[in-house]
C-alpha cells in the first residue's frame, strides 16, 4: 500500500491553517457586524431620544392654551375653601385667585394652605397666582414689606402660583421723581427676587403708576423675577386711561407676568373706561400667553357664574393665544 506522505504533511497544514483562517474570517464579519449594529442602534438612539435642549423636526406649532382665572373676592368666597369647587361651576374657568391674608385660618397658616392644595387637585383647578400679601398695617415700603413677601413665596410654591400679586396704591405709591421715595422699595424687590425665582414664582406689580413708571421701576429691580400684574382698568381709574392700552405695547410682554380684566360693575362686551377688543388686540400683537384673570363685580354667586360665561364668550372671541 502506498502511501502519500506529501499529502498527508499538506492535509495536515491544510487543517491548522482553516481554523485559524476562520478565526480571522469571524472576527472580521463580528467586527463589521458589530460596526453595522452599533452604528445602526446610534442612529436610532438619536432619532428616538432628542439631545436635550435641541428642537424637535417637523414639530407643528399650535396655539399655547388660553388660560382663564377669576378671583375669589369676585365670587364673594375670600377665605372660603369651597371657592375652589364652586368655580367648577364656571365653563372655561381653569383658575382662582386666592387672597393671602384674608379669612380665618388664612394663607400665613400651612395647613390651610395644604388644604387649599389638596382641594385644588381634587377638582382639577389651578390657582394661578396670589393676592392680598400684606398683613394688617404692613404697605410695600413698610419695613416689614420684605417679610410679607417671603411668607407669601412659600405659601405661592405650596400652591403652584406662580405669580405674586404685590399691590400699592396711591399713597403707598413712590414718586418715580424722587429717589428718596422709589429707592427702599427698589431695594426690597431686588432682595426678595431672588427667593422668588428659587421658587418659581415672579413678583407681579400691580398699583396705581403710569405704564412708563411701571417700566422704569421694573427695569431699576432688573430681575425676571420682578414683572407687573397689569390691570387696564386700574389705569383708567388712577388717571392713565389713554395710556391703558398703549401700556400693552410699551411694557411688551417681557415685563407683563399677568392680566386682570374687569369692567366694574358691568361685562367686559358692555361700554366702559376700556375698549377691551383693543385691549386684547394689542396683548395679542405683543404675543402675551399668561392668564387672564378676572377681577369683576357681581351681586352674588349666581350672577359671578352667569356674568363669568358671557365674559369669557367676549374674551374667546378677541384673544388670539400665541404659537409655540
Amino acid at each position: 500500500m502506498n502511501v502519500d506522505r506529501d499529502g498527508d504533511r499538506r492535509l495536515s497544514d491544510s487543517r491548522r491553517t482553516l481554523p485559524a483562517q476562520a478565526a480571522i474570517d469571524r472576527r472580521r464579519f463580528l467586527g463589521r457586524a458589530g460596526r453595522m449594529v452599533l452604528g445602526g442602534v446610534a442612529v436610532a438612539s438619536r432619532a428616538s431620544f432628542p439631545v436635550r435642549g435641541a428642537a424637535v423636526r417637523d414639530e407643528p406649532r399650535r396655539p399655547i392654551p388660553l388660560k382663564i382665572g377669576i378671583r375669589a373676592a369676585s365670587m364673594k368666597m375670600v377665605g372660603e375653601l369651597a371657592v375652589i369647587k364652586t368655580a367648577t361651576a364656571m365653563s372655561g374657568i381653569s383658575g382662582v385667585e386666592l387672597q393671602v391674608t384674608a379669612g380665618n385660618p388664612n394663607l400665613r397658616n400651612w395647613d390651610a394652605v395644604r388644604r387649599y392644595k389638596a382641594e385644588a387637585d381634587r377638582w382639577a383647578m389651578r390657582i394661578p397666582s396670589l393676592a392680598g400679601v400684606w398683613d394688617r398695617g404692613v404697605s410695600i415700603a413698610s419695613p416689614a414689606a420684605a417679610e410679607n413677601v417671603r411668607l407669601s413665596i412659600r405659601a405661592a410654591e405650596m400652591l403652584g402660583s406662580g405669580v405674586l400679586l404685590l399691590a400699592f396704591f396711591q399713597s403707598h405709591a413712590p414718586d418715580m421723581t424722587n429717589k428718596d421715595s422709589y429707592a427702599p422699595i427698589v431695594a426690597m424687590l431686588k432682595a426678595t427676587a431672588a427667593s422668588a425665582a428659587d421658587a418659581g414664582v415672579v413678583l407681579g406689580l400691580e398699583n396705581s403708576l403710569s405704564p412708563a413708571d411701571n417700566a422704569r421701576l421694573v427695569d431699576m429691580v432688573g430681575h425676571p423675577a420682578v414683572r407687573v400684574y397689569y390691570d387696564l382698568h386700574n389705569m383708567a381709574t388712577y388717571g392713565h386711561g389713554e395710556q391703558a392700552i398703549a401700556g400693552v405695547q410699551l411694557l411688551g410682554k417681557e415685563r407683563i407676568c399677568a392680566v386682570h380684566v374687569k369692567n366694574g360693575d358691568q361685562r367686559i362686551d358692555e361700554p366702559g373706561p376700556i375698549d377691551w377688543a383693543a385691549a386684547f388686540r394689542a396683548l395679542n400683537e405683543i404675543g402675551y400667553e399668561g392668564w387672564y384673570v378676572y377681577e369683576s363685580n357681581h351681586d352674588s354667586v349666581q350672577d359671578c357664574i352667569q356674568d363669568t360665561e358671557k365674559n369669557n364668550t367676549f374674551l374667546r372671541q378677541h384673544v388670539r393665544m400665541p404659537a409655540a
